[in-house]
């Protein structure tokens, strides 16, 4: 179950492909015991369509569902698997659910992307550990952050304010925004008249361009800005932005071209190759992030836990995934598998995730500048356009 269409549909689409890729993975290296694996899909453009999405897949005979891309549909499915006895899989949304008190987490409910909360504190580790002594920075910069006001922008946000906080960094300021009133002009304004040095930002495509766009007409004086997932690390960004991209950064992620394959184990060095081939050869593009993200944490249910499980019962699905131990590189796109357990703060959540960050180093061209082990090329400490 992903957004097919509408606002994320580019990104549930590319995940959706990932995932059918990784049954065609598994088909090809003997199924389940023996058996073919089959998906029932349904799409979910928005979180209100997600009890009839669910409904949907039920009725077709699975009760496990891989899915949903983006936070706000997880946060609604995994309510409904809580409530029908499902399990929810989720390959991609990041967006912090657990603390709004979601029920199932680690029976019901189970994470492999990095969660967002942990994005926010990764780029604000990396600008003051890595970018600040290459770009030889002033010691004392102020951080501004800035966040679409939702599940995923309040996780993601909130987690790099707490982050600026904890290392007792000067936050300038923070700007949640509402996207159906939000002027970007205004809100530009009010973002430079904090003087920052950095601007954190947490949102989607659209607004995340829009708001790039209005900091450097304001002509503010950034030294710096980092984003997340589906926006800063998102070829389309860089595509609309063209130079007013190059410097920025992106924690999130990685995708299939722009991810050194020796940081990866055997088996996930061939999954990831055979992926990437498989992907341009039916979609004639590179495989992105959300592709290699549905396409990682599918191969990890279907590879990895099924032929554990005592039955595809979603409780047995559940308990095989939380014993289940994969080492960091065994999945394609670096990350392993830890789930927490029931009862656990963070239960459900994969302690393994692989994030990294990215840098647009050139109109439309971006790389992976950390860590070192997965990264492509080595950081630039570039200014951005303002």
């Amino acid at each position: 179950m992903y957004p097919l269409s509408g606002p994320q549909g580019i990104g549930g689409r590319e995940e959706a492909r990932g995932v059918d890729l990784a049954a065609a993975w598994a088909n090809s290296h003997g199924g389940v015991h023996g058996r073919q694996i089959r998906l029932v899909r349904a799409s979910a453009p928005r979180a209100d369509a997600v009890p009839k999405a669910m409904a949907l897949i039920r009725k077709g005979g699975a009760s496990v569902v891989v899915g949903s891309h983006g936070s706000t549909m997880s946060a609604a499915a995994a309510e409904v698997a809580a409530r029908d006895r499902m399990l929810l899989w989720e390959t991609g949304a990041v967006g912090d659910l657990t603390a709004g008190g979601t029920k199932g987490a680690g029976t019901s409910f189970l994470r492999l992307a990095p969660m967002g909360a942990n994005l926010g504190r990764a780029a604000i580790d990396f600008v003051h550990d890595q970018w600040a002594p290459a770009a030889h920075a002033p010691a004392h910069l102020r951080y501004a952050v800035a966040y679409i006001d939702d599940a995923y922008g309040r996780s993601v946000g909130l987690g790099a304010v707490d982050q600026i906080k904890a290392r007792g960094l000067t936050l300038a300021g923070t700007f949640n925004y509402d996207i159906t009133k939000v002027d970007f002009n205004e809100l530009a304004r009010r973002i430079g008249a904090v003087k920052p040095d950095v601007l954190f930002v947490s949102a989607y495509v659209d607004d995340g361009v829009a708001l790039r766009h209005a900091t450097v007409t304001a002509h503010i004086p950034l030294l710096t800005s980092i984003g997340t997932s589906s926006s800063y690390c998102h070829p389309v960004f860089g595509q609309r932005l063209g130079v007013d991209a190059v410097g920025l950064f992106a924690s999130d992620k990685p995708d299939a071209d722009h991810l050194n394959p020796d940081a990866l184990q055997p088996e996930g060095r061939d999954a990831l190759a055979w992926a990437s081939d498989q992907y341009r050869r039916q979609y004639h593009e590179a495989m992105t992030a959300p592709a290699l993200s549905g396409f990682s944490a599918a191969v990890a249910l279907f590879v990895h836990v099924l032929p554990r499980a005592a039955s595809t019962a979603p409780v047995d699905v559940a308990r095989a995934a939380v014993a289940t131990k994969l080492d960091l590189g065994t999945l394609p796109n670096g990350a392993g598998l830890d789930l927490s357990p029931p009862g656990a703060l963070d239960a459900g959540d994969n302690q393994r995730a692989a994030s990294v960050i990215w840098e647009w180093v050139a109109p439309g061209q971006r790389a992976i500048v950390w860590p070192k082990a997965f990264a492509t090329r080595d950081l630039l400490p570039l200014t951005p356009v303002r």
